[in-house]
């Protein structure tokens, strides 16, 4: 059975960084894209970073860019995604996500199809 395990969340002030992890089991396949994803209360789940693991394009969210980064270490089936410089705003539960079909434009989060229980930011300001 598949199964998407994130760490790394925590509390940091604004302005500090954290690293999440991505631990995927459970398949030999690879996933065609990675996405990480968050969800504050009260509002809707957006994309925050996504990567294409064949090619390891990426995109980013408006909010993020620059002080984002998603990476992968295929040998060990990790996905991160390294948080600099952050804002109260970016205080949310994270999650990652992995998608199998291949071609999919991985920009919608309904294209994924396996998500894992998320890990908390919280960043105080």
């Amino acid at each position: 059975q598949v199964q998407l395990v994130e760490s790394g969340g925590g509390s940091v002030q604004a302005g500090g960084s954290l690293r999440l992890s991505c631990a995927a089991s459970g398949t030999t396949y690879r996933s065609y894209c990675m996405g990480w994803f968050r969800q504050a209360p009260g509002k809707e789940r957006e994309g925050v970073a996504r990567i294409y693991t064949a090619t390891r394009s990426t995109y980013y969210a408006d909010s993020v860019i620059g002080r984002f980064t998603i990476s992968q270490d295929n040998d060990k089936n990790m996905v991160y995604l390294q948080m600099d410089s952050l804002k109260p705003e970016d205080t949310a539960m994270y999650y990652c996500a992995a998608n199998w079909r291949v071609g999919d434009t991985c920009d919608d989060d309904n294209d994924y199809m396996k998500w894992g229980q998320g890990t908390q930011v919280t960043v105080s300001s």
